[in-house]
């Protein structure tokens, strides 16, 4: 792979940071058509239920219907019982018309809680602690209202301070990586670790106030000889909030054969002021439960100090004068050793172990082990500390919170996002290759082991992830209620979200989706179907321990039933990698259901697929990977895995600006197109890329494009107007072509960003609309004026299930005969826009009564058996599979949204 130049990574990578700082404005002159000027209202909840006792601030998404809100509208919060509540808000997308899509808005961590909010037209209440940020050529000082955060723009410092008061709690947080040149696999290992460190080149303010305030940095690892893994860190300040947010998101830019990760992490310094007795160590584990000791215990000793003494030293409370203790433990108090290292490790999403030692050159003492920790810990004294925590922390494995040197002046604390007490990070491709050198023995064995398999393909080169991590600047150490309610909030970050009304009533996503509904007996069985498979993958999740650093958020593609176990091993058949749309599935469920559940497994999901499935940096740089037993390893690069589809509904839900990030890289994928050519080993004829005719799929390439346009169009991105015309271009001239976009080959010229006029031809791959094809023509008809644009995707919403004759009548040809009962929803949106039943009861004929065998019916069992014989207990059902799950999925929800009025019962 070629090195990626730092400007070229910073462009593609962040670009704009579209829509971010924005705030609410005539600045966006259109006007929409408010007939009565006030914005309707949106009843808010938090995810989970009840709002945490720990307050860190919430951002979210909600949507309005085309022509509700005015580009100049402003926006007041209230609880339910009636109180203002401060929120800061802005655009994040704009229907054509110019009147406002979706808005953002950020809730105070100092605000009152409430089970409840209401959002109207109105003038937005000001926090009692406003976000302040001052800037200058030097550095960036972001205010709370509670601690002071300063962010200098060159060094090795992420962040150069954090004070509470006059008091410096943190300082010199910076990145830090473990380098390692080879992987040893026999018995002597003498592979050589380097450390490098963050040196920042770049920071921006994205945000600055009154509610929330952004900082993005950026940089590269760096270290003697050697500049790696380019990474940008967001910093998210909220009113009156103690703590910071980190969202750290690195870019993997090593071919994987010769250079490993033995360690990488965030690694600051505590000034420690406190008597070494007054000096406390937490860890949270499973639960509540969590390990509380003193850096110099008095507990325990052969002569006791006072019951009272000793009491507050288990509840971290300032110790009572020393003259009054027992003189003969203060006489010997210097006798009592510091312990100053601890470190929980998190090598395996099963089990961790606690360990302690005085100081470095000596050995480490067991403390304990457990299951599942929460990632989080503090160190610190009375007079205040450090509250630290990784999200995902068991789930992302292997991971390890270090403290060391607490008995000094300064502890030094990292959370590692891969421990270096683990193995290090293997990147190399699983196999040599066995002699596949040809496109004919590719092909071949891809015929056996469904694996499509290429030189050269298996890398990670331009893969990332993004992990995400607190930090509070605490004035004590905190009461056990409270740490325990902080590594809740470290475990699941309390979000705002929408009532699944309003975002029904609102239209977007294309309108594809309906409340729950069981008001029929046909109804519940669908909707019990799908609450089973739902929680199937939910417990195979658990049950078949699908974690790991890169692994978490992925689910497996098919099952193998001889061995009871998910075809991990074999080829294609192993990570689904988001193959048949199970994102959408998830998503689609969650907006009509509402359930927390759905909403955190469709999350990591989304964080692991537009991260590690795809290429960041790198010739394939906007191309995701086709499933495979690595995430990277297959050789096919396309589209149909990076596309900005799977993201949008997170987006825009949440504000989150990294997945902002990854929708804004592919604005310009189609020039992938001319690196690498997505079927060049089954390609008739000579091709030669041609930017001016380049051969461009209207199924999962077009669908792939135009949601990457229309996502950058609506949020008026820094590539809007280029956007705008890709959309419009392909649309119409899609709309000109004999059979729309049921034609066949077709060629785009990427100058104009239109087709090329095509001879009417017909293609109708079983694959073609199953990757987002379907959802972003919903969405693109119900939002831009162009009729002849619908009038060209009817046809094949309309003839895909119909009868070979009907499709050789109207098309001159014939499309696929494959996933049928995944199409049904083309035959569903053919009823909604149309009104003719014919439709309607087709979708439901061919949904309900499945012609082959692999699709899965209503009527069938839908029940799991238990195995006591697999390596672990598990729940088995060796009829599953994730591609018709994700068809099965998406086909109930859509049908009964648009045909549920025509369900037969």
């Amino acid at each position: 792979m070629p090195d990626l130049s730092r400007r070229t990574f910073v462009q593609s990578m962040v670009g704009a940071s579209v829509g971010a700082a924005v705030p609410i404005g005539p600045a966006f002159a259109a006007q929409a058509a408010n007939q009565d000027g006030a914005a309707p209202e949106a009843r808010l909840h938090w995810l989970e239920g009840d709002p945490s006792p720990i307050g860190t601030g919430s951002t979210w998404g909600v949507p309005w219907a085309r022509g509700t809100v005015d580009p100049d509208q402003q926006f007041a919060l209230r609880s339910s019982g009636g109180d203002a509540v401060p929120t800061q808000s802005w655009p994040l997308a704009y229907w054509p018309d110019g009147s406002v899509k979706w808005t953002a808005h950020a809730l105070a961590a100092d605000a009152q809680a409430a089970e409840e909010y209401v959002l109207a037209a109105g003038e937005p209440a000001e926090p009692a602690n406003a976000v302040t940020v001052q800037e200058n050529r030097g550095r960036v000082v972001v205010e709370t209202g509670v601690i002071s955060c300063t962010v200098n723009k060159r060094g090795p410092y992420v962040i150069r301070s954090i004070s509470r008061g006059e008091r410096e709690i943190a300082r010199h947080v910076e990145l830090v990586n473990l380098r390692q040149q080879k992987i040893d696999d026999g018995d002597e290992a003498r592979a050589d670790r380097r450390k490098l460190v963050s040196k920042v080149e770049e920071v921006t303010v994205e945000q600055s106030g009154p509610v929330r305030a952004v900082v993005r940095v950026e940089g590269v690892h760096s270290g003697p000889g050697r500049d790696w893994l380019p990474f940008t860190i967001r910093l998210y300040f909220y009113a009156g909030a103690e703590h910071v947010r980190i969202m750290h998101t690195f870019v993997f830019d090593s071919d994987g054969n010769e250079e490993f990760i033995a360690g990488l992490g965030v690694r600051f310094q505590v000034p420690m002021v406190d008597e070494l007795y007054d000096r406390h160590i937490r860890f949270v584990g499973e639960g509540h439960g969590m390990l509380t000791e003193a850096i110099q215990p008095i507990t325990g000793m052969r002569r006791d100090p006072g019951r009272n003494v000793r009491a507050a030293q288990v509840d971290g409370k300032r110790l009572p004068d020393p003259s009054t203790w027992d003189t003969r433990v203060t006489d010997r108090l210097h006798w009592i050793p510091a312990w100053g290292d601890y470190r929980l490790s998190q090598l395996s999403s099963e089990g961790f172990t606690v360990a302690k030692r005085t100081t470095s050159g000596h050995g480490w003492v067991p403390i304990d082990q457990g299951g599942r920790a929460s990632g989080f810990g503090y160190v610190g004294g009375v007079s205040g500390g450090v509250g630290f925590g990784l999200r995902d922390f068991w789930q992302r494995h292997p991971t390890q919170l270090d403290v060391r040197d607490a008995q000094t002046d300064s502890a030094e604390v990292t959370v590692w996002l891969w421990s270096p007490e683990a193995p290090p990070m293997d990147t190399r491709f699983y196999h040599d290759g066995m002699g596949q050198d040809t496109y004919d023995e590719q092909l071949d064995a891809l015929e056996i082991t469904y694996e499509d398999y290429e030189p050269g393909f298996g890398t990670p080169y331009g893969i990332a992830r993004t992990s995400e991590l607190m930090l509070w600047a605490l004035d004590a150490t905190p009461e056990a209620e409270r740490l325990g309610a902080m590594a809740d909030v470290v475990r699941t970050p309390p979000q705002i979200v929408n009532e699944v009304q309003h975002l029904v009533d609102a239209n977007v996503f294309g309108g594809l989706f309906a409340p729950v509904d069981r008001s029929t007996p046909m109804k519940a069985k669908i909707e019990d179907s799908l609450d089973f498979l739902f929680d199937f993958y939910a417990k195979q999740q658990d049950q078949r321990h699908w974690y790991g650093f890169w692994d978490y958020g992925d689910i497996m593609h098919s099952f193998d039933e001889d061995r009871s176990v998910w075809r991990y091993d074999v080829g294609g058949y192993a990570w689904d990698n988001s193959e048949l749309s199970p994102d959408l599935w998830l998503w689609y469920s969650y907006l009509r259901s509402g359930r927390a559940d759905i909403f955190r497994f469709a999350e990591a999901m989304t964080r692991h697929t537009g991260e590690v499935d795809v290429y960041h940096i790198g010739e394939w740089a906007g191309l995701g990977t086709r499933h495979n037993v690595q995430h990277w390893g297959d050789s096919a690069k396309q589209l149909r895995i990076s596309t900005a589809i799977y993201r949008r509904i997170f987006y825009y839900l949440t504000a989150d600006e990294r997945t902002g990030d990854l929708m804004h890289e592919l604005v310009d994928a189609e020039e992938t197109f001319l690196v690498l050519d997505p079927i060049r080993k089954i390609r008739e004829g000579e091709y030669e890329p041609d930017p001016r005719a380049l051969a461009i799929g209207l199924g999962t390439d077009w669908s792939a494009l135009a949601a990457a346009w229309f996502t950058e169009w609506e949020r008026r991105g820094p590539q809007a107007s280029a956007a705008e015309r890709k959309v419009l271009g392909t649309m119409r001239t899609i709309a000109a072509m004999p059979n729309g976009l049921a034609n066949g080959g077709t060629l785009y010229n990427m100058e104009t960003g239109e087709f090329l006029p095509a001879e009417a031809s017909v293609s109708g791959s079983s694959l073609g609309a199953m990757f987002g094809l379907v959802e972003i023509c919903a969405e693109l008809i119900d939002a831009i004026d162009m009729p002849e644009f619908e009038a060209a995707w009817l046809p094949y919403c309309r003839l895909y299930n119909a009868s070979r004759e009907e499709q050789e009548a109207e098309l001159g040809g014939r499309l696929g005969t494959n996933l049928r009962q995944g199409h049904t929803r083309m035959d569903a949106y053919a009823y909604h826009r149309l009104g003719d039943a014919t439709y309607a009861d087709r979708a439901w004929d061919f949904f309900l009564h499945p012609r082959t065998g692999w699709e899965y019916s209503v009527d069938q069992d839908w029940s799991a058996q238990r195995n006591e014989d697999t390596l672990n207990p598990t729940d088995t059902a060796a009829w599953v599979s994730t591609n018709t799950t994700a068809l099965y999925g998406l086909a109930a929800i859509q049908n009964l949204a648009l045909a549920g009025d025509r369900l037969p019962d």
